[in-house]
């Protein structure tokens, strides 16, 4: 077994990072912590929204990296696969530097330095290798090493991942959708929350 898992808002939460970036931009009003989802939609509705989402993706995924917590229940999920000598393996569609970003951090740096602050690549926390970690430029790439590194299963939480035409038939496909609204349908298995995978994958 080898289990497939994404990154952004599916091992790592943004919710109060974009609210907090956004809320500094004057994007949107101070009201508190919002999901992602809901703060791309209200900077989408402003005047030339679609490049201040960009802009502030930049933000939130570069300098502001740090900043992002573990998705509730990940890192118990981590840890079973830990003690039950299961391979996980990292697959990301991340480019290296923000398209919108005029600092050019290297996301993929601030991903990994994340990681290692979390304990992704502590022996006594999560144990993976950073070679255990990938980041392609494209969907179909992330796809296609996905293929590569023959995986079981694997988690995201975008359904249009498991829908490119290349994604490997004998992999179970999970998404993970903590919000419940993704569309139903489709060749895959739907969980709310990191535990319900868990049972899914292992059992009770």
């Amino acid at each position: 077994m080898r289990i497939g898992i994404d990154f952004d808002n599916t091992l790592a939460g943004y919710d109060r990072v974009f609210s907090d970036a956004a809320m500094a931009r004057g994007y949107i009003a101070a009201t508190g912590t919002l999901s992602k989802f809901d703060v791309r939609e209200r900077v989408r509705a402003l005047d030339d929204g679609e490049e201040k989402w960009k802009a502030l993706q930049g933000e939130v995924y570069g300098k502001r990296m740090q900043d992002a917590t573990m998705m509730p229940g990940a890192d118990g999920f981590l840890r079973t696969c830990k003690l039950r000598g299961v391979d996980v393996v990292v697959v990301s569609h991340k480019t290296e530097h923000g398209h919108h970003d005029p600092d050019q951090v290297n996301l993929r740096a601030a991903a990994r330095r994340w990681m290692k602050d979390k304990g992704f690549f502590d022996a006594d926390v999560f144990g993976l290798a950073e070679s255990d970690v990938h980041f392609e430029s494209t969907r179909p790439e992330k796809v296609k090493r996905i293929a590569q590194l023959g995986c079981t299963h694997f988690i995201d939480d975008l359904v249009e991942v498991f829908d490119e035409p290349a994604f490997p038939d004998n992999v179970v496909r999970i998404l993970y959708d903590p919000a419940g609204s993704a569309p139903h349908g489709g060749a895959f298995e739907r969980h709310t929350d990191w535990k319900d995978i868990e049972r899914a994958i292992f059992g009770s």
